[in-house]
């Protein structure tokens, strides 16, 4: 009996040390946090979850009201927020919202997930360098 309570308790903490190690994050995403600013009325948000363990990060992004057909979306970084940055991670199929997906990342990447020093970028026909916008934050 008293090695089954073991064992029980042993899962218990493996379970509880497993979710330690997960970030809940999100992002806003809006035409004033373009950088330039937009006109677009759209707006957006993304649910975001990093797993230390495994460097795994997925995300749910849902975005409505764009000029047109999304064209690409992406993580972009390191920059604070009102700073322009390259590419991070890509956000393939975006062109219909929710977009849902998952990447690994390197301990580089995540350091700038964690820092706040990633942005979610939403790419449209008629905004070519983005169209809203929104800085990832815990």
């Amino acid at each position: 009996m008293n090695k089954l309570v073991i064992a029980v308790f042993a899962l218990g903490a493996v379970a509880f040390a497993g979710s330690a190690n997960a970030e809940k994050l999100k992002a806003t995403l809006d035409a004033k946090a373009e950088v330039p600013a937009t006109t677009s009325s759209a707006t957006g948000s993304a649910d975001l979850n990093y797993d230390a363990a495994s460097k795994k990060l997925s995300w749910t992004v849902t975005y409505s009201g764009l000029s047109g057909p999304a064209t690409a979306a992406h993580f972009h970084g390191p920059a604070e927020s009102g700073k322009n940055a390259g590419v991070a991670v890509a956000i393939p199929n975006a062109a219909s919202s929710p977009v849902k997906g998952e990447a690994t990342l390197t301990d580089a990447q995540a350091a700038d997930l964690l820092g706040g020093k990633y942005y979610i970028n939403i790419h449209t026909a008629a905004n070519p360098g983005g169209e809203i916008r929104g800085q990832v934050t815990k």
